[in-house]
C-alpha cells in the first residue's frame, strides 16, 4: 500500500499517513532515498521517525539508495540502516545511477540488523541466488574501476558542475512557465512539477503526456505512472545537457501556451 509524500514538505513521507496504512498484514516499510521521481533527500529526523514506526510494529525496512552519491547543496545522505541496528534492513544500491554508468546493471543488496527476524526470507534469497546460472560477467568487469577509481561524479554536483547546472536551469525554467510550479530537488536527477489542471482543463495525465509527445516530440512521464493520485504532476529527467533542456523547456512552454484538454 502506498503512503503519501507531501509536496508542501519537500516531498518527505507523511509519517501519519504511513502509520494509518499499517495493518496486521504489513511486513515492511519501503523507502526510496534519494527519491525518484521527486529528487527529495530525506533528513535524519524523518528517517528516525520511520525507524521508530518500524520498531513499534517490528517491521522490516527496504531502502532503495541507488542515488546516494548524487546529492547537492552540501547536504549528506544518511542510510536508514545506520539508525536501525536492531531492525532487519535491506539496503539496495548499484553502479548505474550512483556512478552514472547507465546500462551497466550491476547492483547489490545489503542485509543488516536483526537477521533472526527474517531467517526464512534470507533462506529464500539464497535459494534464488543459487538458481541463477551465472553472474553478469561483462558488467562486473567495471566494478573495481568504478569503486576504486577517481570519483568524478563529485565534480558534477557542485556549482559549475554539469548535473548541478542542469538542475538549476530546469528548476527555474519550469517555474517560469505559467501554470507550472516545482519543488527544487536536492538529489538524484529528477524533478516532479505540478501542473495547474484547471488552467489547462487536464483530467487525464496520460493524455497530456501523449499530446505533448505527438506535437513536440518530447517525452515526459505522467505522475500517475508513479502512483500519484491526481492528474496534476509529471516527471522530468534533467540528465540531458543544458542545450537540450533549453529546447525541451521551450517546447513545453510553447505547447502549454495554447493547450486545453478535452
Amino acid at each position: 500500500m502506498h503512503y503519501i509524500c507531501d509536496e508542501a514538505s519537500e516531498w518527505y513521507p507523511d509519517i501519519e499517513d504511513m502509520r494509518k496504512k499499517i495493518t496486521a498484514k504489513t511486513k515492511a516499510i519501503v523507502i526510496i532515498n534519494p527519491n525518484n521521481p521527486t529528487g527529495a533527500l530525506y533528513p535524519k529526523e524523518v528517517l528516525q521517525q520511520i525507524v521508530d514506526l518500524a520498531r513499534e510494529h517490528q517491521l522490516m525496512i527496504f531502502s532503495d539508495e541507488i542515488y546516494d552519491r548524487l546529492v547537492m547543496d552540501g547536504l549528506e545522505h544518511i542510510s536508514i540502516a545506520s539508525l536501525a541496528p536492531d531492525l532487519f534492513c535491506i539496503t539496495l544500491s548499484g553502479l548505474s545511477k550512483s556512478h552514472m554508468v547507465a546500462g551497466f546493471r550491476v547492483g547489490w543488496m545489503i542485509l543488516s540488523g536483526n537477521k533472526k527476524l527474517a531467517k526464512d526470507y534470507i533462506d529464500g534469497l539464497n535459494m534464488l541466488a543459487n538458481m541463477r546460472l551465472c553472474s553478469n560477467v561483462p558488467a562486473q568487469s567495471i566494478v573495481q574501476t568504478a569503486l576504486g577509481g577517481y570519483q568524478s561524479v563529485k565534480n558534477y554536483l557542485v556549482p559549475g558542475g554539469r548535473l548541478y547546472e542542469q538542475r538549476e536551469f530546469v528548476y527555474k525554467a519550469l517555474n517560469d512557465i505559467p501554470g507550472i510550479t516545482a519543488v527544487k530537488p536536492k538529489a538524484a536527477f529528477y524533478i516532479f512539477p505540478k501542473i495547474d489542471t484547471k488552467r489547462f482543463n487536464i483530467t487525464d495525465d496520460v493524455q497530456f503526456a501523449l499530446d505533448f509527445l505527438r506535437e513536440k516530440h518530447v517525452l515526459l512521464i505522467n505522475g500517475r505512472g508513479f502512483n500519484w493520485h491526481e492528474p496534476d504532476h509529471f516527471r522530468v529527467v534533467y540528465l540531458p545537457r543544458v542545450e537540450v533542456l533549453t529546447d525541451a523547456m521551450g517546447k513545453l512552454k510553447d505547447f502549454l501556451s495554447t493547450y486545453r484538454q478535452g
